[in-house]
């Protein structure tokens, strides 16, 4: 569901669905470069110089993202959680970890809004910006906004679960890589003027921290269904299979043909499918502004 402006809008029900899918995917892998980046940065003003962090999730959402890395960093940390919905918010803010993974006390804070008043100031004290599931929903004005932000201040992204393009189901049927095709179009649909970057998205980030003089680092995160998540794998089908039909209405017929025969596989235990993502660590170099805290 889009909202006035083509923004995507997504139920609590479904990211919550959704939420351990996501963190069984999200590359442990990228923690390590993570953490060695920000315990050799300068504490936030905002701490005192405890060594404390201060972390911005962008399209937070129900708050996943926080979830499940706030216990994986060490040291006191204080979340800004942002998302244009403030129905999520309110869910986010209310399930945030209280400890860090050394225990110490983790802190949050709401500010709805989208990316447009994203700047190098208003990152400015920031240690980390996060996102979950949100670069392939952004444009490319809106991706360079993010990118020139992050890189101005000095700021690394941790930018997880951004979609490829590919997806594997087993067993095979001749009609996933027509499905395929049409979703992957409609990921780079054209929605109230804004026309999405969809699998495009990790190379374009790619490209636009490294022009900016970023060390990117990316790893795959994908979804892998069936067995005991057929709940989500089910939902998952019925969007994908939506999506492909909405951008070529023509396969309407043969659509739900295939929608039965992969439901009824679902629901025997058959079906195994990968949805393949990719997460993306960005670490710039130093920044150029003044620390002066969140604006």
């Amino acid at each position: 569901m889009n909202d006035a402006v083509g923004r995507p809008r997504f139920s609590p029900q479904w990211l919550e669905l959704r939420e351990p899918a996501d963190a069984a995917a999200r590359s442990p892998a990228l923690l390590h470069p993570l953490r060695e980046r920000l315990a050799a940065a300068p504490a936030p003003e905002r701490f005192g110089g405890t060594g404390g962090l201060a972390i911005r999730d962008l399209g937070c959402g129900t708050g996943s993202m926080g979830r499940w890395l706030a216990v994986r960093l060490p040291g006191p940390q204080h979340w800004v959680l942002q998302d244009h919905d403030p129905a999520l918010l309110a869910r986010a803010g209310s399930r945030m970890p209280s400890t860090a993974a050394d225990g110490r006390p983790v802190t949050a804070d709401a500010d709805c809004g989208g990316l447009a008043g994203l700047t190098a100031a208003a990152l400015a004290g920031t240690s980390l910006v996060t996102a979950s599931a949100l670069l392939d929903v952004l444009t490319r004005d809106e991706l360079e906004t993010l990118v020139t932000a992050c890189t101005g201040a000095g700021c690394p992204a941790l930018l997880a679960l951004s979609v490829t393009g590919r997806v594997e189901l087993s067993p095979a049927d001749p009609l996933d890589a027509e499905l395929s095709a049409a979703f992957n179009a409609h990921q780079r649909r054209t929605a109230g003027g804004r026309r999405l970057l969809g699998p495009d998205a990790v190379v374009a980030a790619t490209g636009a921290f490294t022009r900016r003089g970023a060390r990117v680092v990316t790893r795959p995160s994908p979804w892998r269904l069936g067995g005991p998540e057929r709940v989500l794998t089910e939902q998952w089908l019925r969007g994908w299979v939506a999506a492909a039909r909405e951008q070529r209405p023509e396969l309407a017929t043969k659509a739900d043909g295939y929608l039965g025969r992969r439901l009824e596989a679902c629901a025997a235990g058959e079906l195994a499918v990968t949805v393949h993502h990719a997460d993306l660590l960005a670490l710039p170099g130093p920044a150029r502004v003044r620390d002066t805290g969140f604006a």
